[in-house]
């Protein structure tokens, strides 16, 4: 008897094979004459060379799905089981999308700027996206990055911010070193939850595929076949900004992300991201995105409330 041994490899198993295994019980009634056997994240089959063959092309399809939309159901079984294409039929606008989030949430760029970042991701290795709270600057990083992960044009996703912001000292905190850093990280936590299922998320995160760490445990490495974002840059200071961007190994993407107008250093301090978007602003090869508040994507009122405060900061 022939046998086919699969892998899922990143997906989480539990979501894929569904509730009390609803989704194998389902691909197997397609296949009543192979023996088909799951254990955790591998699944083997036994039977007639042609049949495992066509099986094998299926399933594999279905573990493409299940990798760009997070998600698969009875209808999608049914759909990829019983079509004779290769190929999923491409949604509207499929090239703009970058993630399919959680559910099947599409994630995508939501202004002209965003849109403008993304495809100046595309060509460039290093770029900086510059703007207020709420234009959308992290989460298209993260989406980007979380992309290039599942499409395998890196082999890791590094997270990382100043940690220490608005004057406040990490070891008058309580709780030991990740204690005292997550709440520095969350906005990015919070990114890749809405990209990521839990499962996945924390697999990656054991594995040290996806790093989420603070800025000064980046000195010494070199970050090879990486997506790399650094986020509220404006908080560096230039000796932290050139250790960064130093940092820089083959095949790697850097993303610097960070608001000019919320700079919480002390006083007579320079910021590294302003002084970085001066000095680098035309080296071929980086790219300087500035958005704007017309991409804030936050709730209605944000763009309200940082209009309002221009207009006291103008006043000083």
């Amino acid at each position: 008897m022939n046998e086919r041994i699969i892998d899922l490899n990143e997906i989480a198993p539990k979501e894929f094979w569904g509730d009390h295994d609803s989704h194998l019980e389902t691909i197997k009634k397609y296949y009543p004459k192979l023996k088909i056997v799951a254990r955790g994240s591998t699944l083997k089959a036994f039977g007639e060379k042609e049949i495992l063959d066509e099986f094998e092309v299926r399933f594999q399809r279905l573990m493409q799905h299940f990798t760009r939309y997070n998600r698969i159901d009875q209808n999608v079984i049914d759909r990829v089981i019983q079509s004779n294409s290769q190929d999923e039929q491409r949604m509207p606008d499929q090239d703009k999308i970058l993630v399919h989030g959680i559910g099947g949430k599409i994630i995508k760029a939501m202004t002209p700027n965003q849109q403008l970042l993304v495809d100046t991701v595309y060509k460039n290795d290093m770029v900086f996206a510059v703007g207020p709270a709420g234009t959308g600057k992290t989460y298209t990083g993260v989406a980007l990055a979380v992309k290039a992960l599942k499409e395998k044009q890196v082999k890791r996703i590094i997270l990382t911010r100043p940690a220490v912001e608005a004057g406040e000292n990490l070891g008058f905190l309580p709780g030991d070193m990740k204690e005292k850093l997550d709440p520095y990280m969350q906005p990015l936590y919070d990114a890749l939850r809405d990209m990521l299922p839990p499962s996945s998320l924390e697999d990656y995160i054991l594995k040290g595929i996806i790093q989420i760490a603070p800025l000064a445990f980046m000195r010494g490495r070199t970050l090879d076949n990486a997506f790399v974002i650094l986020d509220e840059a404006q908080n560096t200071t230039h000796s932290q900004m050139k250790m960064f961007l130093t940092r820089m190994g083959k095949s790697a993407k850097f993303m610097i992300t960070g608001d000019p107008g919320q700079v919480d250093l002390p006083r007579r301090t320079i910021s590294g991201l302003k002084e970085a978007l001066l000095v680098l602003k035309d080296i071929e090869g980086i790219g300087i995105i500035y958005l704007d508040d017309k991409d804030i994507v936050r709730h209605r009122l944000v763009k309200k409330v940082i209009d309002a405060y221009k207009m006291i900061e103008n006043q000083d």
